[in-house]
Order: C-alpha cells, then sequence, then structure tokens
C-alpha cells in the first residue's frame, strides 16, 4: 500500500495522516496533522505552565515500537515538558522583555500561566519511552558505516513538533527525520535554534535500530556557540551570501559550531 509519503508501508489509518511500516519486532508509525487551533492550544498552555511556540503540531508524533510493548515516542507537549520553567536559563537580551508582553497579551485569559521561562523554547528531549527495560550507558557507538551503505530506503518521513521566530529575531523549531532501510533505521531529532546576535543551538538526537538483532541505540550531542564566534567563521571561508545561507542551515552549520555535551545508550530488546 502507497503511503502519504510514497513509500511502501503496511497500514494508512483512514482519516488520520498515520502512516506506519513493519520491520521485524519494530513497528514504525508517524503522524502529520495540522497546526494545533485555539482551544487545543489553550489546553496545552494549561498542562505546560508556559505559553506555546508560535507553531505548535501538537497532534504530530513519530514512534517507534517494539513487539514487547517497548516504544520511544517523540511528540510536542513532552519536549516542550523539557523546557526551563524557572527562568534561570532565560536569554536577558532587549526583546526578551517585549516578546514576553506580546506573549501576555495572547494568553491573558489564562490564569496562572505566563511566567519567567526560557523563550527560545531550547529542550534537551530524548524521547518519551517507558521505565523499563531503560536505556544504559554505552560505548557502542552508530555504526556509521553501515548507514552509509547504498541500501533501498523502504520507508522516509520528515515530522515539524515545533516552530517560533522567536519575536523576529531568529528561530527556534523541533523536527524529525526518519528513514528506514531493510535491514535497520536511523531517526534523528533536531532542536535548531538561532537567536541573531546572540548564540547557535543544536541538539541532536539519533535512534539507531538493528531489526536484526533488536538492538536500539540512541545518541544525544549537543552544539552550542556564540553567534559572533560563528559568524566570523563562516566569514573566514567563503562570500557573504554563502554566511547568510549557512546561519540559516542547521545541517552546514553543525560543522562549525563545538559539541558541548554527548551522550551514548544502548538497549537490547527480547
Amino acid at each position: 500500500m502507497a503511503t502519504l509519503n510514497g513509500a511502501p508501508a503496511d497500514t494508512v489509518a483512514p482519516g488520520h495522516a498515520d502512516t506506519s511500516i513493519t520491520k521485524g519486532s519494530f513497528k514504525i508509525t508517524t503522524r502529520k496533522l495540522p497546526i494545533l487551533k485555539a482551544g487545543p492550544i489553550e489546553d496545552m498552555t494549561k498542562k505546560l505552565g508556559i505559553t506555546p511556540p508560535e507553531m505548535i503540531f501538537g497532534d504530530n508524533l513519530t514512534r517507534i515500537e517494539h513487539s514487547s510493548g517497548w516504544f520511544i515516542e517523540f511528540n510536542a507537549l513532552d519536549a516542550l515538558d523539557r523546557v526551563d520553567k524557572t527562568g534561570d536559563k532565560m536569554f536577558k537580551v532587549s526583546y526578551s522583555k517585549e516578546w514576553q508582553q506580546n506573549r501576555q497579551k495572547q494568553f491573558e485569559d489564562i490564569k496562572e500561566v505566563v511566567k519567567p521561562f526560557d523563550w527560545s523554547y531550547s529542550t534537551d528531549y530524548k524521547g518519551t519511552t517507558p521505565e523499563t527495560p531503560a536505556f544504559q550507558p554505552s560505548e557502542s557507538p552508530i555504526p556509521l558505516e553501515l548507514l552509509k551503505r547504498p541500501d533501498p530506503i523502504h520507508f522516509f518521513d520528515e515530522v515539524m513538533l515545533y516552530e517560533d521566530e522567536l519575536a523576529d529575531n531568529g528561530i527556534a523549531m523541533l523536527s524529525c527525520k526518519i528513514r528506514v532501510m531493510p535491514a535497520r533505521l536511523l531517526l534523528l531529532v533536531r532542536f535548531f535554534m538561532r537567536l541573531d546576535d546572540v548564540v547557535f543551538r543544536i541538539r541532536d538526537t539519533r535512534v539507531y535500530v538493528e531489526f536484526g538483532s533488536d538492538e536500539v541505540i540512541r545518541e544525544y550531542t549537543a552544539r552550542e556557540a556564540p553567534y559572533e564566534d560563528v559568524r566570523k567563521k563562516l566569514a573566514a571561508t567563503g562570500r557573504k551570501e554563502d554566511v547568510l545561507a549557512i546561519m540559516r542551515d542547521p545541517n552546514r552549520l553543525s560543522e562549525h559550531i563545538p559539541i558541548v555535551e554527548k551522550s551514548l545508550e544502548g538497549l537490547k530488546l527480547r
């Protein structure tokens, strides 16, 4: 059966933007629905205790589920629940107060919600999983050589979870990209934030699954650098037009931003 994105799959739920494929003991599902409307946004705001991003795809998800019942899922609500709600990590820049006032006007009818918080929506979200079995620290990296092989792609999808233009002073976005090959899959969940004249931030969670061995590897990498440091580094390598393009492209930016945190975990399912 053809899916919504043109790849072969097992099921497409009628009336829903769900697309799924099963490989071995694993079922992979993505859901892509429109941006939330006012009512669901208010509900999410009350649950989170913070004002949500401008574009919130609260019904979207990417989910990998094993026949044992174990799963890992990525969704906007759980990702935003990892945003700092104390205000301690909020950027103290000239336009943060203006941003806060604008958002207060949008949500002034929701009591006890608009409090200081990290308005860049930075999250270290690594996915929603059951308590057991749990990931354990590992030294086995994702096997890049296997991923470089020209294997056919049986399923591919990109899912947006949220996006905000940070009061027209940059961008913050969280998205998922997954590709499934005959013997394995790779899921990249990326938080990208560019706050103009302040900072660049890229936080990547990669989930690798080997279908034959039921092995799961999760790698988290955080990159961060001051805006001006990155701009100068890029300016020394090319034309102004190239610099502006790269500063908007996290794929090209990542090699110019140093790693500030990294973790590697593994899980063998039965």
